[in-house]
């Protein structure tokens, strides 16, 4: 049973003709359940939104036991609301919480409690086309405790942001950096689970990037630094000649759900698409031969997100053509159009509320 405590007084929203940026407004309200060895998981709980009380010694603070989630909630064109591919961004969550010793939710409850937030914050999302309900759920170790060890007690919470484009360009190529001097991950590591850690790790090459004028940080593998993995916020692709390759799931890449709906698309579609280990240097040449026709990320955040340069080093890879590639653009116009309840939902990835 969901419990829905309601607050008496709402947050101002942001004014309609001002751009969304991304993460900086939260609804009025968030879902909370706890975990107690002798009880599991509770029921949900939402209620108004608010600072969280933590003791100085909880165990999130000191060994980083924290993982969280981030979907995206519609408003459609018929004026419906719609959850993109929820159940595989829940069972995502289990995957990381096994990862780090932290008790798996039920999926169906959980999701429920989501689709009651996601209804009582409604008036929150954008109108269609103009962005979205981002929702962030998120687990937490707060025993207060020094030991180093698996926690008993954690926070689930799930907290909600309207949001727009999430690069200020919108769906403008953008420029990003191969990073050769750091390591995201490594194998047998966290990499391919949505921990705090692996965000913490990519924030100096992030910064060092940005200085240069660049959007994003390409990782490449820990130990040879030269297999391209993934972006910061988003899987990576690339068609060459007439295939579109991105790099397989090997322990150290997050299994986008956006990656999977590509992939899936393509394949429906009759694309040739391949995944498997790609080197830059590889890249570079089909760079100079003229061979890499597109460059794209996918993720939640920014959904499809052209890519026009990559830097190594004093080298740049580059598509063919400086717009946007045909492959990039059907692929964001097919998704956005499931979000949105434009086209149909013939690969049943939505879920109607």
């Amino acid at each position: 049973m969901i419990v829905v405590n309601t607050c008496e007084e709402r947050k101002p929203k942001p004014a309609p003709d001002q751009p969304l940026p991304f993460g900086r407004y939260f609804t009025d309200h968030i879902l909370v359940m706890e975990h107690t060895p002798e009880k599991g998981w509770s029921d949900p709980v939402i209620e108004p939104y608010r600072p969280l009380s933590l003791d100085p010694a909880s165990l999130v603070f000191h060994y980083g036991q924290a993982i969280f989630e981030g979907m995206k909630a519609f408003r459609g064109v018929d004026g419906k609301l719609r959850l993109f591919r929820p159940e595989c961004h829940l069972a995502r969550l289990n995957r990381s919480a096994r990862r780090i010793c932290i008790p798996e939710v039920n999926e169906e409850v959980l999701l429920e409690g989501i689709c009651t937030l996601v209804k009582v914050d409604a008036d929150w999302i954008p109108p269609a086309e103009v962005g979205a309900l981002y929702i962030r759920p998120f687990i937490i170790a707060d025993d207060p405790l020094l030991g180093v060890r698996a926690a008993d007690h954690y926070q689930l919470l799930v907290i909600a942001s309207p949001v727009g484009s999430y690069f200020a360009n919108g769906f403008e190529p953008v420029k990003i950096k191969a990073c050769t001097e750091y390591a995201r991950t490594c194998p047998g590591g966290v990499g391919e689970a949505k921990v705090a850690g692996n965000y913490a790790a990519s924030l100096l090459a992030g910064e060092e990037a940005k200085k240069e004028g660049y959007e994003q940080v390409l990782w490449l593998d820990g130990a040879e630094r030269k297999y391209v993995e993934e972006v910061g916020s988003m899987n990576i692709f690339f068609k060459i000649k007439d295939e579109v390759v991105t790099p397989e799931l090997s322990g150290t890449i997050l299994p986008g759900v956006t990656r999977r709906s590509s992939i899936e698309l393509l394949k429906k579609w009759g694309v040739p698409v391949s995944e498997r280990r790609i080197t830059l240097q590889e890249l570079f040449a089909a760079s100079e031969s003229r061979e890499l026709k597109e460059i794209f990320g996918t993720g939640t955040a920014a959904v499809i997100s052209p890519v026009g340069e990559i830097a190594w080093g004093d080298r740049r890879i580059t598509p063919e053509s400086p717009e946007v590639g045909e492959v990039t653009a059907k692929l964001f116009q097919a998704i956005t159009d499931i979000q949105y309840g434009k086209a149909v939902d013939e690969m049943g990835w939505t879920k109607v509320l």
